[in-house]
């Protein structure tokens, strides 16, 4: 993949809409910002996709038909296919209860209707920058853990080494010493002789 690829491909937004309106608003201002957008305009359609191919984020309307954006985030958030996905709720619902409700079923952030385009684009940025920072972390903490098990495996074979060659040298019958030449100074010995 050459570099001017990794660049240019921002991320992958799911955008859920039932308003064709508020759809397109948010896929052509997504695109130009770099963005591949995914549009769904249903709740339903929405999970099918996100299971299908998960997206970097989710743009998600709350008043919807059939299934409501806290549904549709809830459900996203129990597969373990698309639970560590970053859902950002995009409603004209502007009361407390909501935003807390948006966020007690797994939303990441906020924003009310009628929105400020710079305010999206900064808020997917910055959540799809928390995101990517999570995954390195937990890839971080992977590599970590094997690398402890490793050490953990090496050391027990050690010990166990160790074991074995003080177990032959304790019983030679002829008193063996062992010396630290850069000291000069006597490390160990048998008790035989």
């Amino acid at each position: 993949m050459s570099q001017d690829k990794i660049t240019s491909f921002k991320g992958n937004i799911l955008v859920v809409d039932d308003i064709t309106a508020n759809l397109n608003l948010l896929s052509e201002l997504l695109s130009s910002a770099g963005y591949k957008v995914r549009p769904a305009p249903s709740g339903k359609l929405a999970i099918q996709s996100a299971q299908s191919t998960p997206p970097d984020l989710i743009l998600l309307d709350i008043l919807m038909p059939e299934m409501d954006g806290y549904e549709v985030c809830a459900s996203i958030k129990a597969s373990s296919k698309t639970k560590d996905v970053p859902v950002i709720f995009v409603s004209a619902l502007h009361e407390v209860f909501d935003k807390v409700k948006a966020f007690s079923v797994g939303g990441v952030d906020y924003i009310t209707k009628p929105f400020q385009a710079d305010e999206v684009i900064a808020r997917v940025e910055t959540q799809l920058r928390i995101s990517r920072l999570a995954k390195q972390l937990a890839e971080q903490n992977v590599r970590l853990q094997a690398e402890i098990e490793e050490r953990q495996r090496i050391d027990a074979e050690m010990q166990s080494a160790r074991a074995f060659v003080d177990s032959i040298v304790e019983n030679i019958p002829n008193m063996i010493f062992v010396k630290d030449a850069e000291h000069l100074r006597f490390v160990s010995f048998n008790k035989a002789g």
